[in-house]
């Protein structure tokens, strides 16, 4: 099957206007009558439900949390990107658009982003409109920050809690819906499965997660925003929850699996602090604006702190090397995150790290405090104020900006970060791939979209911070409804979709033969067993920087552990009450197929792009040296993947990429 990613023609400034203009609707009596399933219901979910229910749609939301509140959105911290010029710093959409397609290092679809940095200032009126507490400066305006791999401040933000204030705002739109009865929630029920009816998505299968009871919804369309696989790496910040399975079942019915490879390490969390953890704390990014990156410039220093023979504030400022500000002056700690990870892995691996482990550099907010501090000793007319004071004063400032983070820091480190320096480390965060869509946001099969951080449209190799609030909201409030009526235009005749199919018994069937397989099995080895195990090939062969080599035993580990796993992981308890160990043994059998297709697909991708790093394809020499180098000839294209049965098997699809408006060049920081 080609590839068609429906881009409208014309220049790409009027491309969605043009295409709304000419879109067929449905009328608001038609719409009464077409049923629409979203599964999963964050940012992205959350507004898509609110709206398509606002419009008229009868909605059936799905989440596997207690509460769509619970999602995973609230995590995020830093902000929101909009393109709205605030700060009368030379922003604007092409500016957005701009920085957004050279901070995925030109692997994005130039259409989808436009469009996103086109809608992003409709974002924030809506939120503003909705109550969200943004912060705002002296006068009273909404105020901004800036953000790494931009040049301009465009971030919005609440304090530390962004996610969770604007994911408050969308469930209170959801909850005027659902009291209204056009949105019907299904609390803890978990998508095992999409059903298709003469090649269209028609319904899914939902296991009740309390009750354990098998259900069939259907639909004339059915929408997935059900967030990313970083999961994979057993380690990550993502919830424990979060996973894969809604994502890779709709792959396995059709669904195309675009750049698996292309994930992301965030450069601020908490370093790991043993083999025991299951999860990791993000530190937001939006702590880079003012807390220098750093470490001991002599080996002897980085010694007698992994020793802790020495504290980083006996540190001369002389035998310091903030080594973002030294490597990329331009933007110094405000590089993108994948630059400013590879730059942390490279001082830790040579030995200068400051943890137990070696595996953490230093956040350090004492030059901010001090800075702050002046200015406020001057705008409060004190003169010669002390040292004391002016610590006192900036730490205020600090607080008031980031207080729920270094509250949260000292929670877990039981360390003050305004005293000692914060350490951090590089986890895995947020992926870019996922499923591919076109520009309507649908799947290659008919009538199932996907939305949000399940797919893969605008971040290319790298997502810039503070995009994936931005890209979830825009797909939800701003695109998704408009595509879908043209889509549903043609279904106001069909009536309700009945569950009682061949279709609906099949697909039900390989959910319940799959869930008491598991019961059934008689294996001695727990699902995070396994999990560890996938998750430590991954970090290993799959993680920061990668090498043909690595990739290719990792294929091979995978798949050993996938046979293991199927002959020996015991899952306890019953499928008919609560059981949270069969959840996840469903999920990590979705991770280890995954888990050989991403493998797969960074050894195939020859080049080395965003958060995609082959060491075989670094600058070998000139300002450049040891940077990412891009193969622009042979690899400006989206990897699709067509599920052929084992992973190994899968067919790629290509889409080539197209940059008619932004000149393909070499991404540089310096």
């Amino acid at each position: 099957m080609a590839l068609d990613s429906k881009v409208p023609h014309g220049p790409i400034q009027n491309k969605w206007t043009d295409y709304k203009n000419h879109i067929d609707l449905v009328n608001p009596a038609n719409k009464r009558h077409i049923d629409v399933i979203v599964v999963g219901t964050g940012l992205a979910g959350g507004s898509a439900a609110a709206t398509l229910a606002e419009l008229g749609y009868n909605v059936k939301a799905f989440a596997y949390q207690d509460s769509p509140r619970r999602a995973h959105s609230i995590a995020a911290q830093g902000g929101i990107n909009a393109a709205k010029n605030y700060m009368g710093d030379g922003d604007s959409t092409y500016r957005l658009f701009y920085d957004t397609v050279k901070g995925g290092d030109y692997r994005s679809r130039e259409a989808n982003v436009y469009r996103l940095a086109e809608v992003s200032a409709n974002i924030i009126d809506q939120c503003v409109a909705q109550g969200v507490p943004f912060a705002r400066d002296y006068g009273g305006l909404l105020d901004n920050r800036s953000f790494g791999g931009v040049l301009v401040s465009r971030t919005f933000y609440a304090k530390g809690q962004t996610g969770q204030q604007l994911l408050l705002g969308c469930y209170s739109a959801m909850n005027r819906q659902i009291a209204r009865g056009k949105i019907e929630m299904f609390n803890r029920h978990e998508m095992l499965d999409v059903v298709k009816i003469d090649g269209k998505a028609r319904g899914i299968i939902a296991r009740n997660l309390i009750t354990g009871e098998i259900e069939r919804h259907s639909a004339h369309a059915v929408v997935i925003a059900t967030g990313g696989y970083g999961n994979v790496y057993f380690l990550s910040t993502n919830a424990m929850g979060s996973n894969a399975t809604a994502a890779w079942k709709i792959h396995k019915k059709g669904a195309y699996f675009a750049n698996p490879c292309f994930t992301q390490i965030h450069p601020t969390c908490i370093p790991r602090s043993g083999d025991y953890q299951s999860k990791l704390t993000l530190m937001s990014e939006s702590l880079r604006n003012d807390g220098r990156i750093w470490v001991p410039a002599k080996i002897e220093d980085a010694k007698a702190i992994q020793q802790r023979k020495l504290k980083p504030t006996e540190i001369a400022e002389e035998d310091r090397d903030y080594f973002l500000e030294r490597r990329y002056p331009a933007f110094g700690n405000l590089v993108p995150r994948d630059v400013a990870s590879r730059a942390a892995k490279e001082r830790c691996d040579a030995g200068f790290g400051v943890n137990a482990t070696g595996e953490a550099v230093y956040l350090d907010f004492a030059a901010a405090i001090d800075r702050y501090g002046k200015t406020q000793a001057k705008i409060q007319n004190i003169t010669n104020p002390s040292k004391e004071k002016i610590y006192e004063l900036g730490q205020a400032i600090v607080e008031e900006k980031y207080g729920n983070l270094f509250q949260m820091y000292e929670k877990i480190v039981d360390e003050n970060p305004y005293k000692t320096p914060m350490m951090i480390y590089p986890a895995t965060h947020y992926t870019m791939g996922g499923i591919w869509v076109d520009y309507n946001l649908m799947t290659t099969v008919d009538g199932l979209y996907c939305i949000g951080e399940a797919n893969f449209s605008d971040h290319g190799a790298n997502r810039l911070g503070a995009s994936a609030l931005m890209q979830g909201l825009a797909d939800g409030y701003f695109v998704l409804p408009y595509t879908i009526g043209d889509y549903l235009s043609k279904d106001i005749r069909t009536g309700k979709i009945p569950t009682n199919t061949p279709e609906f018994d099949e697909a039900e069937k390989e959910v319940t033969d799959r869930i008491n397989f598991f019961l059934n099995n008689k294996g001695t080895k727990s699902v995070d067993y396994f999990h560890k195990k996938l998750g430590k090939v991954m970090w290993d062969k799959v993680g920061m920087a990668r090498n043909a080599k690595g990739l290719t035993e990792a294929m091979a580990e995978i798949k050993a552990i996938r046979e293991e796993f199927w002959k020996e992981v015991k899952v306890p308890g019953s499928g008919n009450e609560m059981n949270p160990e069969l959840e996840k043994a469903g999920r990590v059998a979705d991770f280890l197929e995954l888990g050989e297709l991403f493998a797969k697909d960074a050894l195939v991708r020859e080049e080395s792009c965003g958060g995609h790093f082959r060491e075989e394809s670094a600058e070998t020499d000139g300002p450049q040296k040891g940077e990412a180098k891009r193969n622009d000839k042979d690899f400006a294209f989206v990897s699709a993947w067509e599920y052929k049965g084992e992973p190994a098997d899968a067919v790629l699809h290509k889409e080539q990429l197209e940059f008619k408006d932004i000149e393909l060049k070499q991404r540089s920081y310096k």
